[in-house]
């Protein structure tokens, strides 16, 4: 496909009368995606933030670029009314008939407006928009509001075959041939996004422990840019370190043969794991601005991790009879501060898990999705903040695969017996071993400060599976039994 096919969206297409066709097909199809961030209040209604035309949709095949505003009712908290919501990106297919194939992606069919008669869809799904894409970025090109741009020392071929990811994710993901892959950023928000940021910052210090964008997308609007998508090089044959880990506790669950136990090997990947974390963290903190956290920093830290831990104690009728106890570790970080002790803080990942971590088959690791927890404001995701909350979310996510039952890669069930009782134990102080390597300090040479995040992190998933999944509550109830129990 030319450049010339990726052109500015036409007038009737960009009429009121578009978003006026879809919005009943889209207040039943957006709310059950796994990316939509309003679950459980309904949607009233739609506003269009812009809409563009990838491909014509008076031909064969239409390709539609929407930016749209879910507007819901406000939360309890919020007070009474609605107000427009979330903006989401929204890449919707056109066809008069959709193929079998295509089925599982179907949005529904259009019955008055521009579109109707036709049949709309997830147009991610489908090879031909989804080259579209890598087309557009190819070749920089310009989409009424929408930007395409790349890093021209690094090629693009044309003709790479594209498959969606189907994994559950907070965003969705196209693998190209094997070489790229594009992460779609779903809910958009203005500004700076750190998920193309920090990779690009990574790639000019030759941290070799991030893959560098290749190409990205953005939408400038009202003197505002919008991150929409990261090309990236799609490291062939890597498995993230979720997998890998329930991989090894399978085999650590084994009998023993002659005396010996099967698959003893994470240990080494958790150490390793450890360095390639400082090595990002380091090479963040030369290229980045620093901070130094005092007194004041640490009240307003600490304040929001006890109204955290309050409002979770609410919720969950559980976490009570230990709250008492979480709240002391929150005190001893606000004792130490008061006293006069610093921290500094830096740019760091801000969402570190070992999912978030991919080990190529070279043996080498990789982190992966800077975005931060999305459901924060982008201004607190890109403020600087000690290293050690990256490596309290870490060392709570070896906690969770050794809870997890081995050997059930996609489907573990939490609150067994781990096979291994100390496998947790020995990867996390592997883990800060390694890290210790690289940055010259051990993250357990500050107790009091890696206690209150540990803490801080196992209460909110306390609350996020007592919501999302009740099963899995068992896990960090655990933590919070242990980090309760702590000096």
């Amino acid at each position: 496909m030319s450049e010339a096919a990726i052109h500015s969206v036409t007038a009737p297409v960009a009429r009121p009368e578009l978003l006026a066709s879809l919005d009943p097909l889209l207040r039943e199809w957006l709310p059950r995606q796994r990316w939509f961030a309003g679950k459980g209040r309904p949607v009233t209604g739609f506003s269009l933030v812009t809409a563009n035309e990838l491909l014509p949709s008076t031909a064969q095949l239409g390709l539609l670029h929407l930016l749209v505003r879910a507007h819901q009712p406000l939360t309890p908290a919020q007070g009474a009314g609605t107000q427009p919501g979330d903006c989401y990106q929204l890449l919707i297919g056109v066809r008069e008939a959709l193929p079998p194939h295509l089925a599982p992606a179907l949005i529904g069919h259009v019955e008055e407006g521009p579109l109707a008669g036709h049949t709309v869809y997830e147009a991610l799904h489908d090879p031909r928009p989804a080259d579209v894409l890598l087309e557009a970025l190819r070749t920089e090109a310009r989409v009424g509001e929408l930007r395409f741009e790349r890093d021209r020392r690094q090629e693009i071929r044309g003709g790479l075959i594209p498959r969606l990811i189907t994994a559950e994710q907070s965003n969705s993901s196209l693998v190209f041939g094997d070489t790229f892959i594009l992460k779609l950023l779903r809910r958009i928000v203005p500004g700076v996004n750190p998920d193309l940021e920090l990779p690009l910052t990574l790639a000019r210090e030759g941290c070799p422990r991030v893959p560098a964008p290749t190409a990205w997308m953005a939408a400038d609007l009202g003197g505002e840019t919008y991150v929409l998508g990261v090309l990236q090089p799609y490291v062939q044959g890597a498995v993230d370190g979720w997998e890998l880990a329930l991989s090894e506790l399978a085999k650590e669950s084994e009998p023993a043969k002659d005396g010996c136990r099967g698959g003893e090997g994470f240990t080494g990947e958790a150490r390793a794991l450890g360095r390639a974390t400082a090595e990002v963290h380091t090479a963040l903190a030369r290229a980045l601005p620093t901070a130094t956290l005092g007194h004041v920093q640490m009240e307003l830290l600490v304040g929001g991790m006890t109204e955290r831990l309050a409002a979770a104690a609410q919720a969950v009728p559980a976490l009570r009879p230990y709250a008492a106890g979480l709240r002391t570790a929150f005190e001893a970080l606000a004792d130490l501060a008061t006293e006069g002790q610093t921290w500094t803080a830096q740019r760091i990942h801000g969402d570190l898990h070992l999912g978030q971590c991919l080990r190529a088959p070279s043996g080498e690791w990789s982190l992966i999705d800077f975005e931060g927890e999305p459901s924060k404001p982008l201004a607190e995701r890109r403020m600087p903040q000690p290293p050690l909350r990256d490596i309290a979310g870490m060392l709570r996510s070896f906690d969770y695969a050794a809870h997890a039952v081995p050997g059930a890669l996609g489907s573990a069930r939490a609150g067994a017996i781990p096979p291994v009782p100390d496998w947790a134990d020995t990867c996390r102080a592997a883990y800060c071993a390694g890290y210790a390597e690289v940055a010259g300090r051990d993250p357990r040479a500050d107790p009091v400060l890696l206690r209150a995040y540990e803490t801080d992190k196992a209460i909110y998933e306390v609350l996020y599976e007592a919501r999302h999944r009740p099963d899995w509550l068992p896990v960090p109830m655990a933590a919070i039994r242990r980090l309760a129990a702590s000096p």
